[in-house]
């Protein structure tokens, strides 16, 4: 019975982790028969839990049910759970403070004592710093995920830096946080090109359009083209410097919100950084602190040549 028993936890973790098994990958990894994890399958539903077919795949999935299953954390995942939970209490998530407060309660009931010791040794090492910036709808960013998920079509609203509205159709990839702020990486229909929006000005419509097949993305590093997208790409002046200093040097001053950072060398990297105003680029790059060399663009090489000048008549 013991055995069965840690064997149906076992396989109710496994439906947890993704949205779609095949029964032999499941008899693979529980080392069982199909057989047998048809027989497992069915006690699961026994007990309650919605344990879908998939069609044409021989597969399984753990649907949505009228109450909210048991979750199977291990114990880095309950540390997680418990600390998102403490950043969303006051984080940059519209409405969900009291209830991540609610939740992370009932998750530090039945956590083990050496858990708790973890979670406690990291809240008393933490001291956050409370947001001003814009937060987002957590109600957006679900049906955002699920979209991702489903792989179908999001249609929106969207508000632009200067206010333009318009409706979007896109095939959403995925969300970049930056911890600030949160960002949908997609590819717009209309437009046949990737994109990124601000979650924020971004307002879904109803209801959803097609499933898409998947796309490559734009760059396998979405962090990076996320950071170049919303620091430099949308600006009319898109410069790009030499930083003596390196990349983690200089990630220490500088957000991936505001520019790029590209490592050269251990002793130098690329920015890449945009503005309306050259001269805004020139003192943002020069504020930092760092040596620093113009390469783009062009106009903007002339431009720090007379401010240049302007400073050091200034200073004389």
């Amino acid at each position: 019975m013991w055995e069965t028993s840690a064997r149906l936890l076992r396989l109710l973790s496994l439906l947890q982790t993704r949205r779609d098994w095949s029964g032999a990958e499941l008899a693979e990894r529980l080392e069982i028969t199909p057989r047998t994890v048809r027989r497992d399958i069915e006690r699961l539903r026994a007990l309650g839990y919605p344990v879908l077919a998939t069609a044409g795949t021989a597969g399984y999935r753990l649907g949505a049910g009228a109450d909210l299953p048991p979750l199977l954390l291990d114990d880095d995942e309950a540390v997680a759970v418990a600390m998102g939970l403490r950043t969303a209490a006051g984080g940059s998530i519209t409405g969900i403070e009291e209830t991540s407060v609610r939740a992370l309660a009932k998750l530090e009931q039945v956590l083990p004592s050496r858990l708790r010791h973890r979670i406690n040794a990291l809240r008393s090492a933490t001291v956050p710093l409370a947001s001003t910036g814009p937060t987002a709808d957590p109600d957006t960013l679900t049906a955002i995920a699920a979209a991702v998920r489903d792989s179908v079509r999001l249609r929106f609203g969207y508000r632009a830096h200067d206010g333009t509205e318009s409706v979007r159709t896109t095939e959403p990839h995925r969300l970049v946080h930056t911890g600030r702020r949160w960002y949908l990486v997609g590819r717009d229909v209309d437009r046949a090109d990737w994109r990124t929006y601000r979650v924020d000005r971004l307002e879904p419509r109803t209801p959803t359009g097609p499933r898409f097949t998947p796309r490559t993305p734009p760059d396998p590093d979405l962090g990076g083209y996320t950071s170049r997208a919303i620091s430099t790409a949308a600006y009319r002046y898109q410069g790009r410097f030499t930083l003596h200093v390196s990349a983690e040097t200089a990630a220490e001053r500088i957000a991936p919100t505001t520019a790029a950072l590209e490592p050269i060398d251990e002793h130098s990297c690329t920015l890449r950084a945009g503005s309306d105003s050259l001269d805004e680029l020139a003192i943002y790059v020069a504020g930092h602190g760092f040596g620093f060399r113009v390469h783009e663009p062009p106009e903007l090489v002339e431009h720090v040549r007379a401010l240049a000048a302007r400073l050091g008549e200034a200073a004389g």
